[in-house]
């Protein structure tokens, strides 16, 4: 039996390399670790091994990226599996080459906010990964004292909202809620991730139709993320050694603070999300929820605002905050946005869609896989382990199909709920295979076949 694995291409995303080179990824396949990437595009007579001792991937024409890593994915199980699952969840992610996603800690029942809580999710998860997953905990009102013994129990920060989250049993926390908070945080040196949105008065109109996307809209201005951001940035100060993140960002108002904070050296980092770089509410239908999200996919300008930070380095990186739910919930039948769940699920097309969309800007695949794995990774403190091809890391890599076109519709999609908004939007770039530490998870041919990856029946994705 081959004990090693050799991924060789002419087309290879290497660490630092602004455009994919020839090379060879030499892999333990007991390990699963990367021994040593030679840069060339190596054959089996090169290597002086017996027969049968290493198993061979050819690339051939498509292009080598390291997995991604998404660091912000609520699967939702225990408690609301309808909703998504760890099967489900990583089976998606896995077809859109993610080899490393964060569960949120919200949605599931209960929430990742005590030790005993978390233990639940992991054995609710036992088994059921494709892909590797790793967790955050939550901050609520008064939870402070479980925060040390979630770090030592392995999460990888935190997350609380600024107002409510939608869920009872998440609620949101108040200034003074933060403060408890952030000296415990202090100790570790842990991050918190804020759902940056602060609740104000919100004029509305007369009679707002609640079917039109500018109804919705106008109940979530921009105003909401730049005051949320603000008190996060007077916390920080206060606060220098508790790295404060804000996630999924959709306000382009808020960059210039952004900047003046990062300028003072704060530990602040930001993401935004596919669906705020690859849509605009201008192009918004009526009555179509699938669209909603919280905060809402804003204007085009808005949009290309939010590129323009990605480039500049303002925004650190990308993730999909797949936030799924049932279809009642999404009110796909009357189409009451205001009503309905408000949530975007994109696992398995963010690479595809950034593509798309970043070629139209001269935006290059190393820069996004940049946004969607190296930085995602050291977010998620996995930068030792996840987010680049180099000796002493997972073997987690992509086969990318960089020229590939196909037209998004259900049969693709490999979540449980199957709504998306981008169903019948032609997309370019796919991925063709995607492997695990060195072990294949994912095959586009033999998925159309109905056979998920045709080699491990049993998926290997461990928690982290």
């Amino acid at each position: 039996m081959s004990s090693l694995l050799i991924c060789s291409g002419s087309k290879v995303l290497l660490p630092g390399c602004e455009h994919p080179k020839p090379a060879s990824i030499i892999i333990d396949k007991v390990s699963g670790k990367i021994i040593e990437v030679v840069d060339h595009q190596a054959n089996p007579g090169d290597f002086a091994l017996d027969d049968g001792a290493v198993e061979w991937v050819n690339s051939g024409d498509n292009v080598v990226l390291p997995g991604l890593v998404d660091a912000h994915v609520h699967l939702n199980e225990p408690g609301r599996t309808a909703w998504e699952g760890f099967w489900t969840g990583t089976q998606a992610a896995a077809s859109g080459g993610i080899t490393t996603l964060v569960d949120m800690p919200l949605n599931s029942l209960p929430p990742t906010t005590t030790v005993a809580n978390l233990q639940a999710k992991r054995l609710a998860a036992q088994g059921q990964c494709h892909t590797d997953v790793a967790f955050w905990g939550g901050v609520i009102p008064d939870n402070q004292i479980h925060i040390q013994p979630l770090v030592e129990s392995g999460v990888k920060g935190f997350k609380c909202f600024l107002m409510e989250s939608g869920v009872d049993e998440f609620p949101c926390v108040n200034e003074s809620d933060l403060h408890l908070a952030m000296k415990e945080l202090e100790r570790s040196k842990g991050v918190l991730l804020f759902h940056a949105e602060l609740e104000e008065p919100v004029s509305q109109p007369q009679n707002p139709e609640p079917t039109f996307y500018t109804t919705f809209l106008a109940s979530r201005p921009q105003a909401l993320e730049t005051s949320a951001i603000s008190l996060v940035i007077t916390l920080q100060k206060a606060y220098p050694n508790v790295r404060c993140h804000i996630v999924h960002l959709s306000a382009s108002s808020a960059l210039p603070m952004i900047r003046e904070a990062k300028a003072l050296g704060l530990p602040l980092t930001v993401e935004t999300c596919f669906h705020y770089l690859c849509l605009a509410a201008e192009d918004i239908p009526a009555g179509r929820p699938e669209f909603k999200c919280c905060p809402p996919v804003r204007e085009a300008p808005n949009r290309e605002l939010l590129w323009d930070a990605l480039k500049d380095g303002t925004i650190d990186c990308v993730v999909s905050d797949h936030s799924p739910c049932i279809l009642e919930l999404k009110h796909m039948d009357d189409g009451d946005i205001m009503a309905a769940w408000g949530g975007i699920s994109t696992l398995g097309l963010g690479l595809s869609l950034l593509w798309t969309e970043g070629q139209k800007r001269g935006i290059t695949i190393a820069q996004i896989v940049d946004w969607t794995s190296r930085k995602s990774a050291e977010h998620a403190g996995l930068s030792n382990l996840k987010g680049q091809i180099k000796a002493g890391y997972d073997a987690d890599f992509v086969l990318w199909d960089s020229n590939a076109e196909f037209v998004v519709s259900k049969d693709l999609l490999h979540y449980k709920n199957k709504v998306s908004p981008y169903e019948g939007l032609k997309l370019r770039g796919r991925v063709q295979q995607t492997y695990l530490r060195g072990k294949k998870i994912f095959d586009f041919v033999l998925d159309s076949a109905n056979n998920f990856n045709g080699s491990d029946p049993e998926p290997i994705g461990r928690l982290l």
